[in-house]
């Protein structure tokens, strides 16, 4: 199999041990590497899959991010920090800024023009947060400097004593962004930074998924394999498909999604109808483009549950029990599936979050379930919205409870009020 990760990744399962050399190998001649992808270190580094190229784009912010690898990955005094380092940069908001440890977001100054926002301290896991706003505005050529500043505070101000408490976002906290602001300007740059406005928040955030026209005057097509699986027949086939139309870009999102770029007019119905008779239709379902899930139980110890291969049959259990309803949802309602409380398929920022334990049966015993979050969002109702006490399910009832409160969210809502702004007003009942 291949699964498309939720940090621009791809994992590869079942390969053969005497092929990973090769395997490797090829990976590095089309610039993939597994260099920092684990560990202490800097972490795969998130970058809009359309930069350069998206029409509303504040910029294109790929030189910083390319400088920022070219500089500092590999480096030793960057490769020992106190935790995980998770690093966003794009001129559009598609790369989850708020959930990263450092983010650079596309943003225009009204005196300097475009630039880019400074984030520090996001994370999720069992303690999440929501990174923060520094307050400064960024020149592009200078983000590799500040990112290597903020990477700095951590290596040297991190809580490397207490590993549950070593990530940035802890430092932040403590801290607070005006402190942090302050040490980043007289111990590290050196220098003051510019104030700068906030990007203008998004109403959901921006997936790609669909038709876009290209600066290029070509198009970017975005599929949805459900919660990013594929496989390795399936890539190979739309490879096959790009060469056929002349494309030779693709790009995995921040969502699980999979885009490519530089489709033609004259060849892109074509090409919709090759990627849709491979089972990735470029106008998925609303519950296919809007549900992610982890690698879960079948390829990660830590996990309590199937999640990734249970999405495969909840995603079209949901378009049938849910289709008399479906045209009603105008506004998306997300459903991440985690199978522990890590949530690498970032569980409390999702409308229904769902994190794998063990739950009663009833009868004394256990078996696999979740633990159910409600209301979470990132973009204009950032935040982590409303956990209900002893709130779970079992494996077999996501189906039933999605659609249960899919309807009374249905009949009870205002008009245009999005799930997670209901969820904080409704009735207990009605959530459970």
């Amino acid at each position: 199999t291949a699964d498309i990760s939720d940090r621009e990744n791809l994992q590869c399962h079942w390969i053969e041990i005497e092929n990973v050399p090769e395997i490797w190998q090829r990976l590095a001649a089309v610039g993939l590497q597994t260099t920092e992808a684990c560990g202490d270190c800097p972490r795969g580094m998130l970058g809009s899959p359309v930069a350069g190229e998206a029409l509303d784009e504040v910029l294109d912010a790929s030189p910083a991010l390319d400088e920022i690898i070219r500089r500092y990955i590999g480096k030793p005094e960057y490769a020992n920090l106190p935790r995980k380092y998770k690093t966003a940069v794009s001129g559009l908001q598609d790369v989850a800024h708020e959930v990263n440890d450092v983010s650079f977001i596309g943003v225009i100054h009204p005196d300097h023009g475009p630039g880019l926002d400074l984030w520090v301290g996001g994370g999720l896991s069992t303690n999440p947060m929501l990174a923060q706003r520094v307050g400064v505005w960024v020149p592009l050529d200078e983000v590799p400097d500040v990112w290597e500043a903020v990477t700095a505070i951590f290596r040297d101000y991190g809580y490397r004593r207490l590993r549950s408490k070593a990530r940035m976002k802890f430092l932040i906290k403590d801290w607070g962004v005006a402190k942090f602001r302050e040490v980043l300007e007289t111990e590290y740059l050196k220098r003051p930074l510019i104030d700068g406005p906030a990007p203008e928040p998004v109403k959901h955030p921006i997936d790609h998924v669909g038709v876009q026209r290209l600066k290029n005057g070509r198009n970017a097509v975005g599929v949805a394999p459900i919660a990013g699986r594929v496989s390795g027949t399936i890539l190979s086939a739309v490879a096959d498909l790009m060469e056929r139309v002349g494309s030779d870009r693709a790009r995995f999102t921040a969502y699980q999604k999979l885009i490519i770029l530089d489709v033609p007019d004259d060849k892109l119905e074509e090409f919709l109808a090759g990627l849709e008779a491979l089972g990735l239709p470029s106008r998925p379902s609303h519950w296919r483009k809007n549900l992610m899930a982890c690698s879960g139980i079948e390829f990660c110890k830590l996990s309590f549950a199937e999640t990734r291969g249970r999405a495969q049959h909840l995603v079209p259990e949901l378009e049938r029990r849910l289709e008399d309803v479906n045209s009603q949802l105008d506004v998306p309602i997300t459903v991440n599936i985690n199978g522990c409380p890590n949530s690498c398929a970032r569980i409390q920022v999702a409308d229904i979050g769902f994190k794998g334990q063990m739950v009663d049966d009833g009868h004394g015993g256990s078996i696999e379930g979740f633990q159910v979050h409600l209301g979470g969002s990132l973009g204009a109702d950032s935040g982590f919205g409303r956990k209900l006490r002893q709130h779970k399910v079992t494996s077999e009832e996501l189906g039933d409870y999605i659609d249960r409160v899919v309807r009374n969210f249905i009949k009870h809502r205002n008009e245009g009020e999005r799930f997670a702004q209901w969820v904080v007003r409704a009735d207990e009942a009605d959530l459970r």
